[in-house]
Parts: structure tokens; sequence; C-alpha cells
């Protein structure tokens, strides 16, 4: 049983005019249909890898766990605090810092001492 239905629409694709034989036909033609596949394929795999800026704060992560002692700005990126609320506690005496010249560092387990009740 076929129909004689003739609607005319606009290609989702490439936005050329055509007439449908069915309501919900959406492209042209098999190669629009094709091409607008592998577009929404493209875009599925590119949604799936996570942005450049999340990788890189994934690496550097996994970079701080490796150290045993941290340089203010690192141990500033591993709590998430500002610099100056590092350096408050510094020197309320709850966080132990040397000083190797002009460069501050901070052992590990010091870090991992805030944390433990």
């Amino acid at each position: 049983m076929s129909s004689n239905i003739r609607v005319p629409k606009i290609c989702q694709h490439c936005g050329n005019e055509f007439i449908a034989k069915t309501t919900v036909t959406q492209f042209c033609g098999d190669l629009c249909a094709k091409r607008a596949y592998k577009k929404r394929q493209r875009e599925k795999k590119v949604q799936e890898i996570p942005s450049v800026a999340s990788q890189k704060s994934q690496h550097n992560q996994q970079k701080l766990q490796d150290k045993d002692f941290l340089s203010i700005s690192e141990t500033c990126e591993l709590l998430g605090a500002s610099r100056m609320t590092l350096y408050r506690q510094i020197k309320s005496g709850t966080i132990n810092a040397a000083k190797i010249g002009r460069r501050t560092i901070i052992k590990r387990t010091e870090i991992e001492k805030l944390f433990q009740a």
C-alpha cells in the first residue's frame, strides 16, 4: 500500500528544497543523510573528549601527588586556596613551612595533617 503524499520540505543538511514522500523525511537524499550522520558521530566523539583545561589540571594533580615538597603555588593549586590564605596559615603556625633562600616550601605531610582530626 503506497501513499501519494507529496510534502515540500527543506533538507536539514544542505538547505535545499525537495519534495518528500513521507512526513518524517529530513534530508533530500541518501548523500545528505550520510553526511549528517557522520557529522553527528563526529560531534558525539568531540563531546566525549575532556577539554584541554581539564586534561591539564588532571595532569598537574598527578604530578603534585608524587612530590614530597611543594611550593606555595603548588600548595595553593592542591588546596584550592589563595596565596594570602596560605601565607596567613603559615604565619599563624597552622602550616609549617621552610625557606630555602627566597623560596618557601611546604612538606606534603604538613598539608595532610590539616585534614586529620
